[in-house]
């Protein structure tokens, strides 16, 4: 590679010499040359005679000017323009080119399908013009865009639509002006031609405010839900948190070409198409609630986000993790608490716990970067939002409103820290967070071992708690934290045993503050069973010897209901771990009657809510089930994964066909008391496809694609045939193909099924899929649904013993290394986890990544992860 990308460190951070009170921005639209003018109002705040230094990539400077003066004393180097001798106060004036249509990165301004529109989080502004693209400079945008209105009808900026026109030469101009300062991250642009979806949200203080959903042309059927769910967000976060809306328009824009899930630019949300559009036919269950939860985490930053901004990036969490917690929230209030919770959960555990354990460790507030798209990370998001739940938790519910309140008080209109935000909470509440801190600046997962001993005599009961953390990539000695653990104790009724302590009733919320700790409880009348880690009360691994007694006890009895899904959760890994070691000494695979009973009550128990049940019924994924070993053996938790489903099939195939039959839905409605029916009917189809009756389970998939009304019957039949490799698999994947190959985004679903195929010959199916008519290299989508899930999440195939899916990934990061950085580095991931593998497989995945670090137009995305992997 030419130069080696510079790390930069938060301890380094200071502000800037120059801040831009005001920009005006004037776009000449074209997508092969597009002039932006870009009028900034500058003023100093730091040293005398510093320079300015702007950031730009891939611009060409037309003209500078300086209180409407040439400008000559300057230099372009590097990315930057730096500008010396200039007065403390001035108007700086910019014109320049950018190439819209050759921006494949999807940074800036880009062309996705017939329109333009631009990503600038975190630093694609610069690609835009020369600016200060920081998020601690705040400014208020003014925008003006010409465009021909044949082409692009409709012009979108940031803020209030206040002037709009026409020229002579069939072009027309929209002027916006967004009246809350705001860093260049936030500025957004979109011009294009779309259906546009309208409708009105009246605000508690009885303000209009119009909204505006646009899609392309043809697809206006599949907006209504996201319109839905961004009236559900607005009205839920003003009863929830008290926030209103505060410009007089809202718009989303789904564009096909997006290299996330959305971004909350003011007033003017770009969305990856596939977080606003569903229907029936389209669109499954798990879809719709995606795009509600999505829609909701836009919204709630245009407070936590917008209104209050980071100061530097390495505070992203300051704004993401305090989001997700809100989408979370907003999900669980509006839907199953406890369904949400388990998949906020599975999360963590899957694939959070592993990037903790990886080369890329951080905090959830990094000391150090290189590329700051690498930091978008699972850790900064959902550890993130683990975080904030556990000092929500430590608060409570009324003394959180609190803390939020005075943030809010104190920092609306700025750009704050972390450290800001946990200090407004210690503050309004008045408990001490001092410790709670560490939080945000120590990495890695904890252990919490939990030991107990019971005195009859004494009537009391210990719980004697040793936390650990191990070290990780980035650091290697550990402090002790703050870990709520959340509690509670059973007699052998499944009765509660109140929680005392010197004759005071005690919380149920734990405070584990050092490295070894004991609680004592007293006038416990038996030994009782504890239920620990309620609701996953902190992002840890528990290590408790519960008996398989206990767990199904749990599974039954516990009040909580994420409790209840856990219990099943370390009952079935007790018998995952058994069976991998049986695998390895190659003998029969078996599970014991009584936790196939346990998992019977469940699937029989009709006062339990069918979502739970599908939960608990629904076995850990491979990568799930992989953090449950120091060393993972790809291979043989595969093949235990599909045995242990094949014995609960067989055992169980009587009841998993009663309960299908029972759980019908005759109409499709996007209702939570239907969508649990459905998961519950679908989990048990899934089994009954792993069956002994082959014929039976062949047509019952069958059966249900073929009449399937909806797109979450048809695929989870789709599904269940690919996953049993049953006879009927290549015609109902072929039916599929040949309905839906001009959607792209149904087709991802599809994509995603070969690639975590189990067909022994996967790879070469991936492989050909490359040159499918409804697949593209261009679109992220596409990528992520067939090379990603490939790479991801069929760990069997991807780490074979031969190295052949390392060798292809290695190929299609190459491309991808130029094409889109972006992408391509979050691809990587799978491939940078060397060190949980055995020795032979660390061979070749570092001979791959050797490959990849030679190349000399490596990109800053890349280089970071490679070279980490590499050292550790």
């Amino acid at each position: 590679m030419t130069h080696q990308p510079q790390a930069k460190y938060r301890h380094d951070y200071r502000a800037p010499d120059f801040t831009i009170t005001d920009l005006s921005l004037d776009f000449d639209l074209d997508p092969d040359n597009t002039q932006v003018t870009a009028i900034s109002q500058v003023k100093r705040q730091g040293a005398a005679g510093a320079p300015l230094v702007l950031n730009g990539e891939d611009l060409t400077l037309k003209s500078l000017h300086v209180n409407d003066r040439p400008w000559e004393d300057y230099t372009e180097q590097d990315n930057t323009l730096t500008l010396n001798n200039l007065p403390d106060s001035f108007t700086l004036t910019i014109v320049n080119l950018i190439h819209p249509a050759e921006n494949s990165a999807l940074e800036g301004l880009y062309v996705s399908g017939d329109a333009l529109c631009t990503q600038c989080e975190a630093e694609g502004f610069r690609h835009i013009t020369y600016y200060l693209d920081r998020p601690d400079v705040l400014a208020r945008f003014r925008t003006r865009i010409v465009a021909d209105k044949a082409r692009y009808p409709y012009l979108l900026s940031n803020g209030n639509r206040v002037a709009q026109g026409e020229t002579d030469d069939g072009r027309h101009w929209v002027q916006w002006e967004d009246p809350f300062p705001k860093p260049s991250y936030l500025f957004a642009l979109v011009a294009g031609d779309f259906d546009v979806l309208r409708d009105t949200f009246v605000t508690r203080s009885g303000r209009d405010v119009a909204l505006e959903l646009y899609v392309d042309r043809g697809n206006l059927d599949r907006a209504g839900w996201a319109m839905t769910s961004l009236k559900n967000a607005m009205k839920w976060d003003e009863e929830r948190f008290g926030l209103e809306y505060d410009l007089d328009i809202y718009m989303i824009v789904a564009v096909d070409f997006f290299n996330m899930g959305a971004m909350e630019n003011k007033g003017l949300n770009v969305f990856n198409a596939k977080y606003v559009l569903a229907k029936a036919e389209t669109a499954t269950d798990k879809d719709y609630l995606g795009i509600e939860a999505v829609i909701g985490h836009e919204y709630f930053h245009n407070w936590t986000g917008n209104r209050v901004t980071c100061r530097d990036w390495f505070q992203l969490s300051l704004k993401e993790g305090l989001t997700v917690f809100r989408d979370q929230e907003f999900s669980s209030d509006l839907g199953s608490r406890a369904v949400n919770r388990i998949g906020n959960v599975r999360v963590m555990r899957g694939a959070q716990f592993a990037e903790d354990a990886s080369p890329m460790a951080h905090p959830i507030r990094p000391d150090k970067v290189i590329e700051m798209n690498n930091f978008y990370t699972l850790t900064v998001y959902e550890k993130g939002a683990e975080v904030i739940r556990m000092m929500h938790t430590l608060l409570g519910e009324a003394n959180f409103q609190k803390g939020m309140r005075l943030y809010f008080e104190r920092h609306d209109g700025s750009a704050a820290t972390c450290d800001d935000f946990v200090q407004a909470m210690e503050d309004a509440s008045g408990v001490d967070l001092t410790l709670f801190r560490r939080w945000y600046s120590q990495s890695g997962t904890p252990s919490l071992m939990v030991r107990d001993e019971y005195d009859a005599g004494q009537r009391q009961y210990r719980l004697y708690v040793t936390q650990h953390t191990p070290p990780t990539a980035d650091q290697k000695e550990k402090l002790p934290l703050h870990i709520p653990l959340d509690i509670e104790l059973y007699d052998q009724q499944g009765n509660v045993i109140p929680l005392v302590a010197d004759g005071e009733p005690v919380s149920n919320v734990l405070n584990v503050t050092e490295s070894e700790q004991s609680f004592a409880f007293d006038d416990v009348p038996h030994q009782p069973i504890p239920s620990l880690l309620r609701e996953f009360s902190a992002p840890v691994k528990l290590d408790y010897p519960y008996s398989d007694q206990q767990l199904a006890f749990l599974m039954r009895h516990a009040r909580n209901e994420f409790a209840r899904w856990d219990a099943a959760q370390m009952l079935i890994a007790k018998y995952v771990r058994l069976n991998v070691a049986k695998f390895r000494e190659q003998q029969a695979l078996s599970l014991p009657i009584h936790v196939v009973d346990a998992f019977r009550g469940v699937l029989l128990d009709e006062n339990l809510d069918p979502a739970l049940a599908a939960q608990i019924l629904s076995l850990p994924s491979e990568n799930e089930m992989a953090e449950w070993f120091p060393v993972i053996d790809p291979e043989a938790i595969a093949a235990v994964h599909t045995a242990v489903t094949r014995l609960l099939a067989k055992e169980m195939a009587d009841e998993w066909l009663a309960v299908y039959r029972a759980n019908q839905t005759p109409v499709y409605r996007i209702d939570h008391a239907d969508i649990a029916k459905r998961t519950l009917r679908n989990v048990c189809l899934h089994y009954l496809a792993f069956g002994e009756d082959i014929s039976q389970a062949d047509e019952l998939v069958s059966k249900q694609y073929d009449q399937a009304d909806n797109m979450t019957d048809a695929l989870a039949a789709l599904a269940s045939s690919v996953a049993a490799q049953l006879p009927s698999r290549d015609r109902l994947m072929k039916a599929f193909d040949d309905r839906w190959h001009q959607d792209g985004l149904v087709m991802d679903k599809w994509f995603i099924l070969q690639a975590t195929s189990p067909a022994q010959d996967v790879l070469s199916q991936v492989r050909a899929l490359l040159k499918h008519r409804s697949f593209s290299m261009s679109n992220p989508n596409r990528i992520r649904s067939l090379i990603g899930a490939f790479a991801s999440a069929n760990p069997s195939a991807f780490h074979a013993k031969d190295g052949s899916g390392y060798r292809f990934l290695v190929e299609m990061l190459k491309d991808l290394n130029t094409r889109n950085p972006q992408v391509a580095a979050r691809m990587i991931e799978p491939l940078i986890r060397l060190g949980r593998y055995d020795e032979g497989r660390q061979v070749l995945m570092r001979k791959a990544l050797e490959e990849l670090k030679g190349l000399e137009n490596l990109s800053g995305d890349l280089f970071e992860k490679i070279t980490k992997a590499l050292e550790a």
